[in-house]
């Protein structure tokens, strides 16, 4: 691997904690559409694939069904006008950041979500980090999502890096599969945002409790990299 030059951050349940914010809008599309409101846990448990498999998945309904259509339009629009009313950090997340605009500056961030482009527009710029990331893949950017490599791909060609380098950071198992497929290194996130035991039966390289602790991970990597580099030229 290429010692790492830029980092692939999921957002749901790796940089926030938006689950307030997701229950609040889907139970908003189920009212809206006639249906029962679900409790919260109920909902988070589907989240991670998209809008639309989470509309579909809360109102018991077929993927393609047109209904779910509808869902999506209700969710969208109320999450856009509400991005962050419950939304907090996740633990270190702020920190992190901070340390890569400053000492690790050198490191290109980006966001790869499947969630609807709008609105992590939207939950981004009220959070006032819009600008810190140099690119952005989001659900519906492309035909596939993760755990498909595409939006991982297409990341890497927006940050002009090469994959090898990114290194994926997310809390779920699409996020390290979605590395794995695009040859990246996968980091995931032990936030409580998702399922532990699926997030370990993905075997990410790493596994973290804050993400205070990436900077130090991509320091190791960057050495040990540069080490088996400086013992490759020496061979030869």
């Amino acid at each position: 691997m290429l010692p790492p030059t830029a980092i692939a951050f999921d957002l749901d349940g790796t940089l926030i904690d938006s689950r307030g914010d997701i229950v609040a809008a889907m139970n908003h599309a189920l009212i809206r559409t006639r249906r029962t409101p679900l409790p919260g846990p109920v909902i988070i448990r589907f989240v991670g694939d998209g809008a639309r498999a989470l509309c579909a998945r809360s109102a018991q309904l077929p993927e393609p069904a047109e209904e779910v259509g509808v869902l999506v339009e209700h969710f969208i629009s109320y999450y856009a006008e509400h991005p962050i009313d419950f939304t907090r950090w996740t633990p270190g997340a702020q920190e992190m950041l901070e340390t890569f605009s400053d000492e690790m500056a050198d490191v290109a961030l980006g966001i790869c979500t499947n969630k609807p482009r709008v609105v992590t527009e939207a939950v981004l710029a009220a959070l006032g980090i819009r600008t810190r990331f140099r690119a952005i893949v989001a659900g519906g950017d492309l035909p596939e999502k993760k755990p498909a490599p595409g939006p991982a791909l297409l990341l890497a060609k927006q940050l002009r890096v090469p994959v090898e380098s990114v290194v994926m950071v997310g809390d779920g198992p699409q996020d390290v599969e979605c590395a794995r497929r695009a040859g990246m290194r996968a980091v995931g996130v032990d936030s409580g945002f998702g399922s532990r035991e699926r997030l370990l039966a993905a075997r990410p390289d790493v596994l973290l409790r804050s993400l205070s602790e990436l900077p130090e991970v991509i320091q190791r990597w960057r050495e040990a990299t540069a080490r088996v580099v400086l013992s490759s030229s020496k061979l030869g």
